[in-house]
């Protein structure tokens, strides 16, 4: 019964690890700071461009993503922007592209067409050459890059005091919970002067 019990205990150890590895997102992460030496985190205010202020809506949630960040970073909401220390920018960018397994530097261009890529599973004849092999299948999936930034300025002058930058990339579009993960590590280690750039950063997702 030895063996059965080491490899039901191995398993178990397997399935832990996978979901606290479903439960962790990990970032590349780039920061520049100017913060002053012994200025404290203050009060903050977001501060939209026109193009958020026209998708109010979307702008809204991403604010409450990365609130959240701000807030494990020491800073604190104002009650008005003309009460804020520093003015928050923040911005998201998700790229989409698809993926072949073919697009390994090993495959090379062959036969009268060479190869295909498509978005998904197809099938069907390229061409006389192939049909005599009967027919073809293909595939490739899509892969979304996701990217997040934050940049602090001083209210009362206006000058960049902290920029970050932290990506992801993966199967999925990803949703608000991962975004406020990848807020939480461009802003971890705030103000993160002597930082390495860039560096990986993981999170753990709230249950």
């Amino acid at each position: 019964m030895k063996p059965f019990r080491t490899l039901a205990l191995f398993v178990a150890a397997a399935v832990l690890t996978g979901c606290a590895a479903l439960n962790t997102v990990t970032s590349d992460v780039t920061t520049f700071s100017e913060w002053p030496a012994g200025r404290q985190p203050g009060r903050y205010a977001f501060e939209r461009l026109p193009s958020q202020k026209a998708d109010a809506a979307r702008t809204a949630d991403l604010e409450a993503a990365a609130a959240k960040a701000l807030e494990k970073a020491g800073f604190t909401a104002a009650a008005d922007a003309a009460q804020a220390d520093v003015v928050v920018q923040i911005g998201a960018r998700i790229s989409r592209t698809e993926i072949s397994p073919w697009d390994d530097p090993l495959w090379w261009r062959w036969g009268p067409t060479g190869y295909w890529r498509s978005p998904a599973w197809r099938y069907g004849p390229r061409s006389a050459f192939y049909r005599g092999f009967g027919a073809d299948w293909y595939y490739s999936s899509p892969r979304y890059e996701r990217n997040v930034a934050v940049l602090l300025r001083d209210r009362a002058s206006n000058t960049p005091l902290f920029e970050a930058h932290a990506q992801t990339e993966g199967g999925t579009i990803g949703d608000a919970a991962l975004l406020g993960a990848m807020f939480e590590a461009a802003l971890q280690g705030f103000p993160a002067k002597d930082s390495q750039n860039p560096r990986r950063v993981s999170v753990s997702l709230a249950p």
